[in-house]
C-alpha cells in the first residue's frame, strides 16, 4: 500500500513569533539571532529575505545588506511554548510523528481513512487558529517528496505530488534540493555541469556511486522518487554538545577552561535529563586562520557528572597545544548509553559528596528552568 505522508514546516518561525507577539513589526525585515559581532542569523522574515538575507548568514553581513532591519536576539523559551502547541497540534492526528526540529515534522497518516490534503489543511487551520502563525505543508508518498512539496509555495504554502507527476516535476530543480546532496556536493557536480534534477537523471547509477560513493544508489532512486525511509517516531540521540563563537579570538587558556566548565555543566543537565551517560568526550577548536581542530578521548567506563566531563576536556583541550588564537570553542559528548553504572565519578575520594551535590543543583535548576544555581567553584 502506498504511504500517505505529510511534511510539516512553521513559516519563517522564530521571526513569525516576533511579529505575531508584536503586531507592529508586521511587514518589516525582521532579523533574529545573535547580536553580537560574531552572531548569525537564525532566522529571519520573508520582508528581509527580499534583501538577501538568510539563516546561518553572518549577522554583519545582513546588516549590511538590510541596514533598515529590525534585529532581535534570539527567545527561545518563547519559541518553545509555540512549539509545544503546535505539536500538539500534530500529535492530536497521529501519534506517527517524526520531529526534525523545532519547527519541522513528518507525520504518516497512511492509516488515517482520509484524504492526506484534507488532513493537512485541518492541520494548517488549527496551527493558525491557536498561534496565529502559518504552516507550510507538503503532502506526498515519501518524505523526500513531501519535504519538496511543502517548500513548493511557501509562506502558507500546500502541495501534493503524486506519482504520475514525478520525475518530471522534479526535473528543473537544483540539484541542492535533493536529500543527500550538500553543498560541498552541490559545487562539485556544477563543475562537472550538473547543476539540476534533470541533468542528474541523466547520469547512470554506476556514476552517480561514482561520485557520492554507497549513496549513489539512493540518490539514483530518490530523483525518480522511490524513497523508503520510514518516519521514525523516536530518533536516538548521538551526541550532546555545546559551542561558542567568541566575541574576539583569544588565546587566554584561563578563559578558554571557563568556556569548557560551563559547556561541561550544560552537557551533564541534558545528559540527566534524558537518562544518559557518555563515554566519548570531544572538544572543537576553531582558530582565527579558521583551522578546526578536533579532540576526542574515549573512555573505559560511562559518565555524566559535570566534574568528570570538564576534567576530560580540560585534559584534552591542555594536550591539543593550540599554537593560534582561538576563535570558537566547543564541548560534546558521544558513545550515550542508558545503562546505569554504579562507579561514574573518575575520582575515588568524595564520590558520593559530589553526587548528592550535583543531584540537588539539578533538580533545583530543574525547577528554575535554567542553569542558576552552580557550584562555587564555577562562579
Amino acid at each position: 500500500m502506498m504511504r500517505k505522508i505529510i511534511h510539516v514546516d512553521m513559516d519563517a518561525f522564530f521571526a513569525s513569533v516576533e511579529q505575531h507577539d508584536n503586531p507592529k513589526l508586521r511587514g518589516k525585515p525582521v532579523i533574529v539571532g545573535g547580536l553580537s559581532g560574531r552572531g548569525v542569523v537564525s532566522t529571519c522574515s520573508y520582508e528581509a529575505r527580499k534583501y538577501g538575507v538568510h539563516s546561518a548568514m553572518p549577522m554583519y553581513m545582513a546588516k549590511t545588506l538590510c541596514p533598515h532591519g529590525v534585529f532581535l536576539p534570539v527567545r527561545f523559551q518563547r519559541y518553545r511554548e509555540v512549539s509545544e502547541k503546535v505539536f500538539d497540534i500534530l500529535y492530536s492526528v497521529t501519534d506517527i510523528v517524526e520531529p526534525l526540529s523545532i519547527d519541522e515534522a513528518y507525520l504518516d497518516v497512511t492509516d488515517i481513512d482520509k484524504n492526506p490534503e484534507d488532513i493537512a489543511k485541518e492541520i494548517k487551520e488549527k496551527v493558525y487558529n491557536e498561534t496565529g502563525l502559518t504552516v507550510s505543508a507538503g503532502v506526498s508518498y515519501n518524505k523526500f517528496l513531501a519535504k519538496i512539496a511543502s517548500d513548493w509555495n511557501k509562506p502558507d504554502g500546500l502541495m501534493v505530488i503524486t506519482e504520475d507527476m514525478v520525475p518530471d516535476i522534479l526535473r528543473p530543480l537544483s540539484v541542492s534540493k535533493v536529500y543527500g546532496i550538500g553543498k560541498k556536493s552541490s559545487e562539485r557536480l556544477k563543475k562537472i555541469g550538473v547543476e539540476k534534477v534533470d541533468d542528474l537523471l541523466k547520469l547512470s547509477q554506476d556514476e552517480l556511486r561514482n561520485i557520492f560513493g554507497k549513496y549513489g544508489k539512493e540518490i539514483y532512486d530518490r530523483i525518480r522518487g522511490i524513497d523508503l525511509r520510514p518516519v521514525e517516531t523516536y530518533r536516538e540521540t548521538k551526541s550532546i554538545g555545546k559551542e561558542t563563537t567568541l566575541k574576539k579570538d583569544t588565546s587566554d587558556l584561563d578563559l578558554l577552561l571557563k568556556y569548557l566548565r560551563g559547556f561541561a555543566n550544560i552537557v551533564s543537565s541534558e545528559l540527566k535529563s534524558e537518562g544518559l551517560y557518555c563515554r566519548t568526550v570531544t572538544v572543537k577548536i576553531k582558530t582565527s586562520n579558521f583551522t578546526v581542530h578536533t579532540r576526542s578521548r574515549t573512555l573505559n567506563e560511562y559518565i555524566d557528572l559535570p566534574d568528570d566531563i570538564y576534567s576530560v576536556a580540560e585534559s584534552i583541550f591542555k594536550e591539543a597545544k593550540i599554537i593560534q588564537p582561538v576563535r570558537l570553542i566547543g564541548l560534546s559528548v558521544s558513545n550515550l548509553s542508558a545503562i546505569k553504572i554504579k562507579q561514574l565519578s573518575l575520582f575515588d575520594l568524595d564520590v558520593e559528596r559530589n553526587l548528592k551535590i550535583d543531584k540537588i543543583v539539578y533538580e533545583v535548576n530543574k525547577k528554575l528552568g535554567g542553569y542558576f544555581v552552580k557550584r562555587g567553584s564555577d562562579m
